[in-house]
């Protein structure tokens, strides 16, 4: 079964949220049929460590406005990779150099990749 429409709205979110805080990459998986557990990862990084904080900040701010409260918040204190565990989305805020070095999409390359209505890529 596919990402909900929820989940899906959730994601764009999120993503328009890392975007306004200039995030240098920002992907969509569905994890839906791999995982039970949630249904999109949302996978963005960014070029600092304060710009990490600023992109969690802003995630979480725009999915409160829409009713979605973390359930989990994690790795906060390195600034160097913030999972926000949202239940039907998990947000993965990652330092440009953990995210060419854990290459989170190619592990879950077998999922479908999702249109948040973004640039996947920013040029610098």
């Amino acid at each position: 079964m596919p990402a909900t429409e929820r989940s899906l709205d959730l994601a764009k979110t999120a993503a328009t949220a890392a975007d306004d805080k200039l995030a240098t990459t920002i992907a969509g998986i569905d994890v839906s049929e791999q995982l039970a557990l949630t249904d999109v990862f949302v996978i963005v990084s960014a070029s600092t460590d304060r710009q990490v904080g600023a992109i969690v900040d802003e995630v979480e701010d725009q999915l409160r406005a829409k009713g979605a409260k973390p359930i989990r918040r994690e790795g906060e204190r390195d600034g160097r990779w913030v999972l926000l565990d949202f239940g039907d989305i998990v947000v993965h805020v990652q330092h440009d150099e953990e995210r060419e070095f854990y290459e989170l999409e190619r592990l879950w390359k077998d999922c479908p990749e999702i249109d948040l209505g973004v640039p996947k890529r920013r040029d610098a």
